[in-house]
């Protein structure tokens, strides 16, 4: 239909990690969490209807939410294959 032949590439830019560890674990949660913001979709990620974000607000308290954002920073987690 779009003119393209051969093979296609339906995951673009899609890396794949095993979860090393805890900090690991959060390090990717938040990173999940923020990146509607990052990609300018939102300004808030707690408006992006499709984020777990909110049942996480609302199993776990903000707080919860606040501490795991300081403590496990996403710093620049996703560099290379998410920019």
């Amino acid at each position: 239909m779009d003119g393209v032949t051969g093979k296609r590439h339906v995951w673009y830019k899609f890396a794949d990690q095993c979860i090393r560890n805890e900090c690991h674990y959060y390090r990717a949660l938040n990173y999940i969490h923020f990146n509607p913001v990052k990609h300018g979709y939102v300004d808030d990620p707690y408006i992006w209807e499709w984020s777990s974000v909110l049942l996480y607000l609302e199993t776990q308290g903000r707080e919860w939410l606040r501490r795991t954002w300081k403590d496990h920073p996403v710093g620049n987690f996703g560099v290379e294959w998410d920019d």
